[in-house]
């Protein structure tokens, strides 16, 4: 409060850093050092404060440490530290208004002499928002002002701001509800004697899970994105973590959501059988907030594996439950868990399990709230209109599908060639190595003891290696380490009698297979990594376009990775009603951009890792528009209405990547190639001149191939064009600081007739 403010005259004869100094060294004179110790090891905050400006006086040890203050003594006197300098929601008007509360009470008590033991207003506390002054969040503090030990007299006995009312025949209650008894104080009519004390708690868990609550159990849905946002947040913040969880379990189907870019994104779908020995069917089972201390030493899933590799150490997952009544099967009644992660092992502790069971409820509410929107994460641009679905459905009317008409679809894809066959590759690799340790322990076994069932088993490992020498099949996957299972690890125990050889081969044989796959899973590892990598790398090199292209216009977009990324845009004035075709053209190239560079991306992981694995990129153009619904029923968040020309595009969309050229009969893909495939003139006229700007940045190559795509199923009539996507030799304006505004100016003043 500044000093302009009127106050009460105040007299400090009851200087409390006097009292304290004569309390400490008595204290400190006895054995127990009692004050001392309070002083130093309190958690309670507590500050004297004037009164009349809210100047700190003196502080203890919690509080200084709390706000950062550097006060060895407590003596915070000369300091002219204001308290409301310290909470950024606290300000000196909030604090005047609480000082008044409590000085009608002293004067309801001094002049008044009405004395009430219990006044519940003065006991209200305030939640105070502390910046952290060593970083991190912020924290919340509940305080109180005491005021019991205070003085006051009135200093013009004549000015009464109650003359025109008989206190003394006012009953407390009306006293206690009327706040226009504070306002009409005189402050500058009073003196006080002695400072206020201030008592605080540092309540930031608590207030945080409050936070969480509230938000939690608030109508809409948890899967809005500011909404999931600020949950994100709130549970990161509480818990320290650096992930969230959210596993949606419906009959034998469980769906794992992660957190990313404040987003719940899906990112793995499992059998529950195939969670059988997991830390998540544990925690279900127990049916209780379930805390994961080192990931490392228990990690015999697929999904607990997955969890490892990204750098998962520690988990605190919590079950939620429904009754019996509401359960989808009587044997099953778990609806989901959230779990919080971290990249360090013992991370989590007691204290968190506290905070998780006192969200328990609201997390399950929460959880069922979004189950019924098919827990799928809705874009922020088409967010508008699933709200007001929900707004119509909260009023009781039934069900309307939700649909977007006459919106322009752009497809696109960067598929890894060759993908599966160089997994089959890698299982051949390693179901050699495999055969080939177990040939060891059969030839080691009849060195010792000749046996003709021996010898048999010896043919049919040979037989077997020269088949996979060969090549592998679908299921030899499968097959192959089952039959090693069946008629060869079942005699461990007798080849442990079969001599010295024999023991060697047989622990080379396990120490090969210890791991979580129990085979050898050298060379699929290294390949699953390496695809890893790269959708990691060209979903991130997307993702970073999108923000930009959300920029022009906001539009649906949505990606899937499997063996490369695939892009789905719809954009139209039924999304956004700022839409013109300008924007559409701007889209359009920016997709062509964006695509280039993932490419590059490609190139340099190529160039760094040596990876024989090739990328191709192609575009799908359609200049009419499509319909898009959603509604109870739809597998994906937008199906296609199922007109002609709709059902047209889907069978384009599924075929198109693996299409040949009609008169090479090569695929229309090839690898560091951008491919466009069009139906009309018109479709390529426009991307033509797309493809002039690209090679004028410097994208691709000028040489444009071209030709007819070889009839697919039912579909004739489709185009192709071909170009060289070239790599960064040199650097360029890139995505990062490029002016759209360079490219946008470009386009309007092109000679294209749709432009």
């Amino acid at each position: 409060m500044s000093n302009s403010h009127s106050h009460p005259q105040q007299v400090s004869d009851e200087s409390p850093l006097r009292d304290r100094n004569t309390m400490t060294n008595q204290a400190n004179s006895g054995n127990n050092k009692w004050l001392a110790r309070f002083q130093h090891h309190s958690k309670l905050l507590m500050a004297w404060v004037e009164p009349r400006n809210f100047t700190l006086y003196y502080a203890n040890d919690a509080f200084c440490r709390l706000t950062g203050i550097n006060a060895p003594t407590g003596n915070l006197h000369n300091q002219g530290i204001h308290l409301f300098d310290l909470f950024t929601n606290v300000d000196a008007k909030t604090l005047e208004q609480l000082y008044r509360r409590h000085l009608l009470a002293l004067i309801l008590r001094d002049v008044y002499k009405i004395n009430h033991t219990q006044w519940r207003f003065l006991d209200e506390p305030v939640i105070a928002t502390l910046d952290n002054p060593h970083g991190g969040e912020p924290h919340s503090v509940q305080f109180w002002l005491r005021s019991e030990h205070l003085n006051v007299e009135r200093i013009n006995p004549e000015i009464n701001e109650f003359s025109d009312i008989d206190l003394s025949k006012q009953p407390i209650q009306q006293i206690i509800l009327n706040p226009t008894w504070e306002e009409r104080l005189n402050l500058d009519n009073y003196q006080v004697r002695g400072q206020l004390l201030w008592e605080g708690l540092d309540v930031t868990h608590q207030e945080t899970i409050r936070q969480l609550i509230s938000l939690l159990i608030e109508r809409d849905s948890l899967l809005r994105s500011e909404k999931f946002r600020l949950f994100d947040q709130k549970m990161r913040s509480l818990f320290r973590a650096d992930q969230i969880l959210l596993l949606r379990v419906k009959r034998q189907e469980v769906k794992l959501f992660t957190s990313e870019n404040d987003q719940l994104i899906q990112t793995k779908v499992y059998t529950w059988d195939s969670l059988e020995g997991s830390h998540f069917q544990e925690a279900a089972q127990a049916n209780q907030v379930w805390i994961v201390a080192n990931l490392e030493s228990h990690c015999q899933t697929e999904c607990e594996q997955a969890l490892f590799n990204q750098g998962t150490r520690s988990l605190l997952l919590i079950p939620l439950t429904v009754s019996a009544a509401e359960a989808e099967t009587p044997s099953q009644n778990l609806m989901g868990m959230v779990g919080l992660t971290s990249d360090q092992a013992d991370h989590f502790d007691s204290l968190d399990i506290n905070h998780a069971c006192a969200l328990i409820p609201a997390l399950t509410a929460a959880l069922r709230q979004a189950a019924q929107s098919q827990f799928n994460h809705i874009h922020p641009a088409v967010e508008w209109r699933f709200l007001e679905e929900a707004e119509r459905r909260s009023w009781g009317l039934p069900p309307e599908p939700i649909v977007f008409t006459e919106v322009h679809p752009m497809y696109g894809i960067s598929d890894i060639r060759g993908s599966s066959n160089e997994r089959n590759r890698a299982i051949q690799a390693d179901l050699l190595s495999q055969f080939n340790l177990a040939m060891a322990i059969v030839d080691a076994a009849n060195q010792s003891q000749p046996l003709p069932l021996l010898q048999q088993l010896r043919l049919d490992l040979s037989a077997y290696l020269e088949r996979l020498d060969k090549g592998v099949t679908v299921d030899e996957e499968v097959t192959a380490i089952k039959y090693l299972r069946d008629h060869l690890e079942i005699y461990f125990e007798y080849f442990q009698d079969c001599g010295d050889a024999a023991v060697e081969a047989v622990n080379a044989y396990k120490q090969a297979c210890d791991n979580p796959h129990e085979c050898i899973y050298t060379a699929r590892d290294h390949y699953d990594r390496m695809i890893y990598e790269i959708n990691e790398q060209l979903r991130q090199t997307w993702e970073r376009w999108q923000v930009r292209m959300q920029q022009i216009i906001p539009h649906y977009c949505d990606h899937e990775l499997t063996d490369g990324i695939d892009h789905m845009i719809y954009a139209g004035a039924s999304i956004n009603s700022q839409f013109t075709v300008f924007h559409l053209h701007c889209l359009r190239y920016e997709q062509l951009r964006a695509i280039c560079d993932c490419a590059r991306t490609c190139f340099q992981m190529r160039d760094r890792f040596g990876t024989p694995l090739q990328v191709t990129h192609l575009v799908l153009v359609q200049e009419t528009t499509v319909d898009i619904f959603h509604d109870e029923q739809t597998e994906k968040i937008f199906d296609l209405r199922s007109s002609t020309r709709d059902t047209r595009y889907e069978i384009v969309k599924k075929r198109i990547d693996k299409a040949l050229d009609a008169t090479t009969q090569t695929r229309i893909t090839q690898p560091g190639m951008l491919t466009i495939v069009y139906s009309s003139q018109a479709e390529w006229t426009e991307y033509q001149q797309y493809l002039r700007y690209l090679a004028r940045e410097g994208w691709v190559d000028s040489h444009i191939e071209s030709s007819t795509v070889e009839k697919l199923q039912g579909i004739t009539g489709l185009k192709f064009a071909r170009v060289r996507i070239l790599p960064e030799s040199e650097p360029t304006v890139g995505v990062e600081d490029q002016d759209l505004t360079s490219t946008a100016k470009d386009l309007s003043q092109s000679s294209h007739p749709l432009l």
